[in-house]
C-alpha cells in the first residue's frame, strides 16, 4: 500500500484525535516500518490493519466507520495536493465516471506500482451512477467516504446505497443518486 496512504491516515488521526493517539496507535502495534512512512513509500497493507484495529480499541468506533471517515479526509487532502485533477470537473457524476479512465490514470503516473481498486460502470444519467466496487483489500466503506465527500465538494448531497456482492467486501455495488432527484 502505498505511503500517502498512511501519512493521510496518521493526520487525519492526529486532526481527529490528538497526536498523542497517533502515538499510541503506533506504540500498541508491532509494525515492521515502525509507524515511519513516507508518502513515496511503499508498505504493507496489513500495517494499515493493524493501525485501524488499534484506532478502533482506542476510540470505541467500529473500523468501518473509521473507514468512512477517512474517505472524507482523503478526498480532502488528495483535492488540495491535485486540485487540477479535480478542477477538470463540473459535476460529481462526472468526476465518478472517469475514476478508471482518468484519476486512476493520473494515479498511476505518479504512484507506478499502487494497487487501485477497480470501478465498473453499470449505468450513469446526469444525476444518478451505478458502479462495482472491486479490490482485493475490501475497503469499500473508504471508497463510501470518498464518493459522499466528492459530492459535497460540488456543494450538492447524495444518496448512497451499496450492496456486497461477495461478503468480505472486495466486491461492492454503488448506487448514487443525487439528492433532489
Amino acid at each position: 500500500m502505498k505511503g500517502i496512504v498512511f501519512t493521510e491516515f496518521l493526520e487525519m488521526v492526529e486532526d481527529q484525535f490528538g497526536l498523542e493517539t497517533v502515538d499510541a496507535i503506533i506504540e500498541a502495534s508491532d509494525l515492521p516500518s515502525e509507524g515511519i512512512y513516507t508518502s513515496v513509500g511503499t508498505y504493507d497493507f496489513n500495517e494499515m490493519v493493524i493501525l485501524l484495529q488499534s484506532l478502533s480499541e482506542r476510540t470505541n468506533i467500529a473500523i468501518d466507520d473509521l473507514l468512512y471517515a477517512f474517505g472524507h479526509y482523503l478526498f480532502v487532502s488528495l483535492g488540495k495536493a491535485h486540485p487540477d485533477v479535480i478542477k477538470s470537473y463540473t459535476s460529481p457524476i462526472g468526476l465518478l465516471y472517469s475514476i478508471e479512465d482518468h484519476i486512476h490514470v493520473h494515479v498511476k503516473k505518479l504512484y507506478p506500482d499502487a494497487e487501485l481498486p477497480t470501478f465498473k460502470i453499470l449505468d450513469k444519467t446526469d444525476t444518478s451512477i451505478s458502479m462495482v466496487y472491486v479490490s482485493s483489500r475490501g475497503l469499500y466503506r473508504l471508497a463510501h467516504g470518498l464518493i459522499e465527500k466528492c459530492f459535497e465538494h460540488f456543494n450538492t448531497s447524495s444518496k448512497v446505497s451499496f450492496e456486497l456482492l461477495k461478503n468480505d467486501g472486495t466486491e461492492v455495488k454503488f448506487d448514487v443518486v443525487q439528492d433532489g432527484e
